[in-house]
């Protein structure tokens, strides 16, 4: 697994004409439903009018983001380090690093990390928090 390219995102920058945004700065929080899983919440909905937001996802080994969908959000996944499986639309595609997945919103979807877990950068349009 290549966690270093995964700590790179983790410490790194989100670059704008306005501003800097260092990730190393934000914190990590629990996912308030799925156990094993925390996020690192980039740009929100405050700071984007409700646009769109992103994420970093960390997922521990043999853990999921259980099936669920989005009413009103269409989600991306970027898989950034380590393996898994996403069931997306009913369909088991392999998450490994350069994967990248789209959601439509009310697309039921699933995460679940492989052995050394997963890392992802999640996106949302319109903004999900």
């Amino acid at each position: 697994m290549n966690k270093e390219l995964f700590e790179k995102f983790n410490f790194g920058s989100l670059r704008l004409p306005e501003c800097q945004i260092d990730f190393d700065k934000i914190s990590w929080n629990k996912h308030p439903t799925f156990e094993g899983v925390e996020l690192k919440h980039i740009i929100t909905s405050k700071d984007t009018g409700g646009n769109f937001s992103y994420h970093l996802v960390r997922i521990a080994p043999g853990k999921s983001i259980n099936n669920h969908l989005h009413e009103t959000q269409l989600e991306t996944h970027e898989v950034i380090a380590g393996s898994g499986k996403c069931i997306n639309a009913g369909k088991s595609l392999d998450y490994e690093p350069g994967v990248i997945s789209i959601m439509p919103a009310k697309v039921p979807h699933e995460v679940n990390a492989g052995p050394d877990g997963l890392y992802l950068f999640a996106k949302f349009f319109p903004a999900l928090c």
